[in-house]
């Protein structure tokens, strides 16, 4: 059977991003979004539950809720090596895992092709900022870019709530404390509740869950600390309807009113795969000028697209456009351009691409 250790050292060491422990199938690492197997090994049900126990030694977790619960968190590092962020989970009766690769050192925003106008929502002293896209689509890297470029530049208290913690943020110019649910709190809503007694000056949010941490979170974006978080969503009109719609009827005309006054924009991002045989991110930069404040307000979120497309100067990009940046680049293919668009036939125009 396979030493977790060298696993996880060799994974870092070939720049995998993930890592799948799977019964029937061999250890696999994602390595620039593609699989790659570890060994010829086949794992078998005994294997992977050795090594997530393994999972939970590292850690130094007794608490093993896989068992009980059929899926758990975890977060462990190894010196020298890196940090992982993992999730085990039950699957046709055996258990399976799927590990996070977390180096120690901060991302660089060069290296991760993370554009100015994203930086720039650094420079906020309050409101609302929401990155969203699916998952492995890079937000935890812009989050802690955003976040280290606020600890470099301002003498703030920065509060992190994490499930799990990821990159550790060192005290530079501010002060950072970081929680991690389960661990250090509750859940999220109570440690946003905890966090507006703790002085805060940002609040990053690993994820807005449900309609009271949404709640909670602008309320302390309404009373001037600068909140930053995640939703699962595509696009900024997605983003702002999937807000809405998770209150009742009666809520909304309210939830829209106060979004429109807390947030100041959205950064919609995917990672593609590029022609070099890396991956690219593409962003789609909303921000809240008043023209999409008032949209946001009256319902008309359908209408964002066209002050996007109008108002580049702002920083704003659609997520057409970014992929047309790099097709121009020759990074992506025009399929691949298409496949990525929130709106294909827009993008089909751009190409000169006849149904």
């Amino acid at each position: 059977m396979a030493d977790l250790a060298k696993v996880l050292a060799d994974a870092r060491e070939k720049g995998a991003s993930d890592i799948f422990i799977v019964a029937g199938h061999a250890i696999s690492f994602k390595i620039s979004g593609t699989f790659h197997d570890y060994s010829e090994e086949r794992m078998l049900p005994a294997d992977t539950r050795a090594l997530i126990e393994d999972m939970y030694r590292l850690a130094g977790h007794d608490d093993r809720k896989v068992i009980e619960y059929g899926d758990d968190d975890l977060s462990f590092a190894i010196p020298g090596v890196a940090r992982f962020r993992a999730n085990m989970y039950k699957q046709r009766g055996s258990l399976a895992a799927v590990i996070r690769v977390i180096p120690f050192s901060l991302p660089d925003p060069g290296a991760f092709h993370i554009p100015d106008a994203v930086l720039d929502f650094a420079d906020n002293t309050k409101g609302l900022v929401l990155v969203t896209g699916p998952a492995g689509s890079g937000k935890s890297v812009t989050l802690s870019c955003i976040i280290d470029r606020i600890n470099q530049t301002r003498t703030n208290h920065i509060i992190t709530l994490e499930d799990p913690i990821e990159y550790l943020h060192p005290h530079k110019r501010s002060i950072v404390s970081q929680r991690e649910i389960s661990l250090d709190t509750k859940d999220y809503a109570s440690a946003l509740r905890a966090a507006l007694r703790q002085s805060p000056d940002v609040i990053l949010v690993g994820e807005l869950r449900d309609a009271e941490s949404i709640s909670i979170a602008m309320t302390a974006a309404e009373t001037g600390h600068l909140v930053l978080s995640t939703l699962h969503t595509l696009g900024a009109k997605n983003t702002i309807d999937r807000i809405v719609d998770g209150f009742s009827a009666e809520m909304q005309p309210q939830i829209r009113l106060q979004l429109s006054m807390v947030l100041q924009g959205v950064i919609s991002q995917q990672l593609i795969n590029t022609s070099e045989g890396t991956q690219r991110p593409a962003f789609e930069i909303m921000v809240a000028n008043p023209a999409v404040r008032t949209m946001i307000r009256d319902s008309r979120t359908h209408q964002i697209d066209s002050v996007m497309q109008t108002n580049s100067g702002d920083g704003m990009i659609t997520m057409e456009n970014s992929l047309m940046e790099l097709y121009s680049q020759g990074l992506i293919d025009k399929d691949s351009a298409v496949t990525h668009s929130f709106n294909p036939d827009v993008i089909r125009r751009k190409l000169g691409i006849v149904k």
